[in-house]
């Protein structure tokens, strides 16, 4: 049985959420570097075990799987750093800014242009970006919302080359860990001596790593990357839908008319799946 393209982003974009909301609960006890390492390292050891990557890891673009690796490792632990000194929202509103520049490279027509205008203007209303929080904060936000961008370039070609797909995305994944080690490997010593801590870092690792990263390479092999950039802008709209459901936090009309921008600008854009040469 085969999905659509978009059915496998939006998987990914509701554990987007779900695994950040998991993380901020385990600051206080381990500290974001050390959950970080903790997302990572569990990660990787799913997908060892899964793919069994002892079978699978010959014919495979080393460079690529090292630079995607190196990325992944970057981009988790400056999300965490900006998301412990800075409100998710204001973090999330950065994250989309050279996220628009790649969906703007793909616009080519009138019709894709009010499409992305729709998409940034929902959005801007949606998060309401403000200028608060540590200035420390910002650096890493700025740093991982560059590093997002490279990261849809650089899985984006991995999913449509023999380096990529879900056993490409394991061998990532590993290098990742192993990148990682330097940096959150203090913080998490803590969590050994806490189970809690530590089941709680595995399942932000399967949420957070595992679920949306194997739906990204699915939906990335069958999407153009200008069309996937623009459905990026759907993650602030699915992060207020889960929270009325799963939070029961209401919005407000604002950010109704918001969701309502996000969607009818992803619902314009003529994306072509499967498009040879589409960037």
């Amino acid at each position: 049985m085969s999905f659509p393209p978009w059915s496998y982003f939006v998987g990914s974009a509701v554990f987007h959420y779900l695994g950040p909301s998991f993380a901020v609960l385990l600051f206080p006890r381990v500290g974001p570097l050390g959950v970080a390492g903790i997302r990572i390292w569990s990660a990787a050891a799913v997908f060892v075990v899964w793919r069994r990557l002892w079978r699978t890891s010959r014919g495979r673009n080393r460079r690529t799987v090292l630079v995607w690796g190196a990325v992944l490792a970057a981009m988790n632990v400056s999300f965490y750093m900006a998301i412990a000194r800075l409100p998710l929202a204001t973090v999330a509103a950065i994250e989309f800014l050279p996220v628009i520049l790649l969906a703007a490279l793909g616009v080519r027509t009138g019709r894709n242009i009010v499409a992305l205008g729709a998409a940034v203007g929902g959005v801007y209303v949606l998060t309401e970006v403000r200028i608060e929080g540590e200035p420390l904060g910002f650096v890493f936000a700025f740093a991982n919302a560059a590093l997002f961008a490279v990261y849809i370039v650089v899985a984006h070609k991995a999913a449509r080359s023999d380096a990529g797909g879900i056993d490409g995305l394991a061998m990532a994944m590993v290098a990742a860990s192993v990148f990682v080690l330097p940096i959150g490997g203090v913080q998490a010593v803590p969590a050994l001596a806490d189970p809690v801590a530590l089941v709680a870092g595995i399942g932000v690792g399967i949420s957070s790593s595992v679920i949306p990263y194997v739906c990204d390479q699915l939906a990335m092999a069958r999407l153009g990357r200008a069309t996937y950039a623009l459905m990026v802008s759907l993650l602030p709209a699915v992060a207020t839908v889960t929270g009325l459901v799963v939070l029961r936090q209401v919005p407000a009309p604002a950010e109704i008319a918001g969701v309502g921008l996000v969607v009818a600008g992803v619902a314009v854009h003529r994306g072509e799946v499967e498009k040879r040469g589409e960037r």
